[in-house]
């Protein structure tokens, strides 16, 4: 594999699309650290300090930001507004018909659709913003520190409106950056810049576990959280390759004189067909109870009810809502992603048939039956390994966004195979090996 890196860099396009990667993930690194205007960063500084800002209700989207989203930088709102946007774009095409025709068109429409997303970004981003200021105004971004209040010293409108546009800014410049590296770089520029923001807080996030320790001075729960992150590693691996590969046959067809089709292929499907979207959906929607209750004043019983059951990550009711949750947005997200009927469709139109399944209305059924039996595994995948955060908050006293937990190992594994594959395809393509000999 490291030979494989090492013919990687001695190809000179593969060379500069790869240096042309780590500079702009350099870029992006370096913004996630400068303050915003109107922010007093030593205030910040010391309620993170005090505060352990990694076990707030923000944590998770702290994590994609790569821990700028609580230090108030000009990068602090990340690519969440980006993935919002692409994800509720993916939800309105099964539901608008214009969005649907145009997904039909091509390169053309998806183009059109880009640019919808883009626009929805940035609105996103304002309406994000907007909600990040005025929380570090009132003092509830760190609940509990004494100068949570103070963070914002100059609270006019003038101020407000800049900090607002300064983070819209670095939005759009981070969604700028993102297409640069899918363009001019190696793979997804979007997956690239949300494995680096993940993978900034792992040093952190394995040190505070190493320091909190008792055994061995920490050495003992610190080597346990890179076992157990080995462990799961191996796991998600072995289940996102995991595939039914259903077999296609198309009929041979005589145009002319030539002969077409009478070839063999498969539709893959795979156990875990909604990707980490099921994790994302079920924290986003737990997380919105409790920003209600955080933000009321009120001493209500629901509020009570709230705060004592649906904002610790170890209580029982909380661990059962998000479990059910993931498995409910897993089939939920098949559902709506995975059309059989539109797949029979066009199998019947090219002469495709699966062998002992009549074209049409049986072979649609036959999918949806054999999507449904392998989602209930996948699902279930997914709220054991969305739960091992739960377990290590119990075990080693660990931050809710553990280091190796669900959402983080999720996506590090599933961008890391994603751009390992291009890389791989591109050497192989100049008669190099791959990878995997």
């Amino acid at each position: 594999m490291l030979t494989a890196f090492a013919r990687a860099f001695r190809t000179p396009d593969l060379r500069k699309k790869l240096l042309f990667t780590l500079a702009i993930i350099v870029v992006y690194r370096v913004g996630t650290h400068i303050p915003i205007p109107g922010v007093d960063y030593k205030n910040v500084q010391f309620c993170m300090d005090q505060a352990k800002a990694n076990t707030g209700l923000f944590g998770l989207v702290n994590m994609f930001s790569g821990g700028a989203l609580l230090q108030i930088t000009i990068f602090a709102l990340g690519i969440m507004p980006y993935i919002t946007a692409s994800i509720i774009l993916q939800l309105l095409t099964v539901v608008i018909p214009r969005l649907e025709a145009l997904k039909k068109e091509g390169q053309a429409g998806t183009a059109k659709i880009t640019q919808y997303t883009r626009y929805l970004t940035v609105a996103l981003a304002i309406l994000q913003g907007t909600g990040l200021v005025a929380t570090a105004r009132s003092g509830a971004l760190f609940s509990g520190c004494q100068l949570a209040g103070q963070i914002v010293p100059d609270q006019s409108i003038f101020t407000t409106i800049t900090m607002v546009v300064t983070m819209t800014a670095g939005t759009a410049v981070v969604m700028w950056l993102g297409e640069l590296i899918t363009d001019r770089g190696i793979g997804n520029g979007m997956s690239i810049l949300m494995f680096i923001s993940i993978a900034a807080t792992f040093p952190s996030a394995l040190w505070a576990i190493k320091t909190q320790g008792s055994l061995a001075d920490g050495w003992i729960e610190f080597g346990t959280v890179i076992l157990v992150g080995l462990v799961m590693v191996g796991l998600v691996v072995f289940v996102e390759q995991a595939q039914r590969r259903i077999p296609v046959q198309y009929a041979k067809r005589m145009i002319g004189r030539r002969s077409y089709g009478g070839t063999s292929t498969y539709i893959p499907l795979k156990v875990n067909q909604a990707g980490v979207i099921p994790v994302i959906f079920a924290s986003s929607l737990l997380y919105i109870p409790a920003l209600i209750a955080q933000f009321s004043k009120s001493d209500s019983g629901w509020k009570t009810w709230i705060t004592q059951n649906l904002t610790k990550g170890d209580h029982p009711i909380y661990i059962s809502l998000y479990f059910l949750l993931i498995v409910f947005f897993a089939f939920f997200y098949v559902a709506i992603s995975f059309n059989p009927e539109e797949v029979a469709d066009n199998m019947k139109k090219y002469g495709g048939f699966i062998p002992g399944i009549r074209a049409g209305r049986p072979t649609a059924e036959y999918l949806s039956y054999v999507l449904n039996r392998i989602t209930w595994p996948g699902s279930l995948y997914l709220g054991l390994i969305a739960l091992v955060p739960t377990m290590a908050l119990v075990g080693f006293g660990a931050s809710q966004n553990f280091p190796f937990g669900g959402t983080s190992i999720l996506i590090i594994v599933g961008v890391g195979l994603e751009t390992v594959k291009q890389i791989e395809s591109q050497l192989q393509q100049r008669n190099y090996e791959g990878f995997l000999r």
